[in-house]
């Protein structure tokens, strides 16, 4: 959480809310792909964005979390779950549908035996 996140209300704007998720899908096919010498997932697009407010999160310096698992995979595309939480309240559930993109081609494609089996382990 960052100072500028807070608005005239004094707690976390519900736009910022949006950043914490894609830090968190970042960290999840980008990031930790790389620190376990797999192949990071390239081309995935956001094709939804569902979220759901469930209480104000003020500036503090304890920090939240944010809780990401798949629960849908498709040939093409998959859809994951987000919490936004602390050790007691949950702040804010999400969902999000990605699709496989084949940015050359501009264009969905299949997702890759290695992205399924990736994404299994998180479902």
């Amino acid at each position: 959480m960052r100072f500028a996140d807070i608005d005239s209300q004094d707690h976390v704007n519900n736009v910022r809310f949006l950043d914490y998720l894609e830090d968190a899908r970042f960290g999840m096919f980008h990031i930790d792909p790389y620190n376990a010498g797999e192949e990071p997932f390239k081309g995935l697009v956001v094709t939804r964005h569902e979220i759901d407010y469930r209480r104000p999160l003020g500036f503090r310096a304890e920090p939240v979390r944010v809780e990401t698992w798949v629960t849908e995979i498709r040939s093409v595309r998959f859809t994951i779950q987000y919490e936004i939480r602390d050790d007691s309240d949950v702040y804010v559930t999400a969902t999000s549908v990605l699709a496989a993109y084949d940015v050359e081609r501009a264009a969905p494609r299949r997702l890759t035996e290695g992205e399924l089996a990736y994404l299994k382990r998180f479902s």
